[in-house]
């Protein structure tokens, strides 16, 4: 099974947003060398905790110091662009790194003023978004020359230099699992985000999947489920890692500061109290729990069960702490068992 990482550039508790961005590269490098198929980096706007906001940014840093890993945006955030201006940044991209660049497409709104803050025109507070699948066919056609002769953008070439990015949407709910079967495209699913919907949301991307012919899409349906994963030597340890994280959504559920750093492990227990909870054991691979967290042994068993009932031979990592020697030693033990039994 192929494992893949998805990085937000969590800020250290002790260190600073270039220490984040540092960070990521060395996490980068070491998925590399390890022998990770993929690595992407996210797009979280205004975001106190995370420092990644600009894959476009990220994705060339990365790929220059790094040897084989595919890098690529978990995710562009479509809505909020031109599509013509994406798919020339990602051509860029490709020519600089042949074969080497993913095209992670997504959307996500950042609240009302990131939203406004986004736009050219400021005219309608809110954004719409109800043109998502007008969005997502407009950068398929840029992307593979594919507009009808009629359309004026047929006259406008989106050059690239012989081969496209590797394209990926990128979703959490019904909207967009439809929309990768319905135009036969390579589907990342979330499910971090919506665990209890997962199974269902994957079947329908296979069940309902149409081949497609051109270089953007797929001639057969390729699911990737992302999940929350921390390995450590022991169970204790792993479940002491997922705390911050604890702390950081409770306090996005109760409104609270959401822009302060990532606590450690023991002020993020101690502030959580009562609340914090050792994250659940699997026990049923189609609802898996929203943090998987063990020691590398069981959670190989795990997502290896999980893999097999969503129909997917790849499970995309994200490992939310600001503790980066806990993550990189995180990312090393299941490399150590993962594709040392798999070779």
């Amino acid at each position: 099974m192929k494992l893949s990482v998805l990085d937000l550039s969590i800020v250290p508790k002790n260190g600073d947003r270039h220490q984040a961005l540092m960070n990521s590269l060395e996490l980068a490098q070491q998925a590399d060398a390890l022998g990770f198929s993929r690595f992407w980096v996210a797009e979280h706007h205004a975001a106190g905790t995370g420092a990644g906001r600009t894959p476009e940014v990220m994705i060339p840093f990365i790929a220059a110091q790094t040897k084989k890993i595919k890098v690529g945006s978990g995710a562009v955030l479509l809505n909020h662009y031109s599509p013509f201006k994406v798919a020339e940044t990602f051509n860029s991209l490709e020519e600089l790194f042949p074969k080497r660049i993913d095209m992670g497409i997504g959307r996500a709104t950042g609240g009302q003023i990131v939203d406004m803050a986004l736009q050219r025109h400021r005219s309608v507070y809110r954004q719409n978004i109800n043109d998502s699948a007008d969005q997502l066919i407009e950068l398929l056609h840029w992307m593979n020359q594919g507009f009808d002769p009629e359309n004026p953008f047929s006259e406008i070439k989106s050059h690239h230099n012989g081969t496209t990015p590797e394209f990926w949407l990128l979703g959490s709910g019904p909207w967009s699992s439809n929309a990768a079967a319905e135009l036969g495209l390579r589907y990342a699913f979330a499910g971090f985000i919506n665990p209890t919907m997962s199974y269902g949301i994957a079947q329908h991307y296979h069940q309902n999947f149409k081949p497609i012919a051109h270089e953007s899409g797929s001639r057969k349906p390729q699911l990737m489920l992302a999940l929350n994963v921390f390995a450590a030597e022991t169970e204790e340890e792993a479940h002491r890692m997922t705390a911050p994280l604890q702390l950081f959504e409770y306090r996005l559920r109760t409104k609270a500061d959401t822009q302060s750093l990532l606590e450690d492990e023991d002020t993020a227990i101690k502030l959580l109290g009562d609340r914090y909870k050792k994250p659940e054991e699997l026990i049923d691979p189609k609802q898996p729990p929203k943090v998987l967290a063990s020691t590398p042994e069981k959670l190989y068993g795990w997502l290896t069960q999980i893999a097999e009932v969503y129909g997917t031979d790849e499970i995309m990592l994200q490992t939310i702490t600001g503790n980066h020697e806990a993550r990189l030693k995180s990312q090393k033990l299941l490399a150590e068992v993962f594709f040392k039994k798999d070779k």
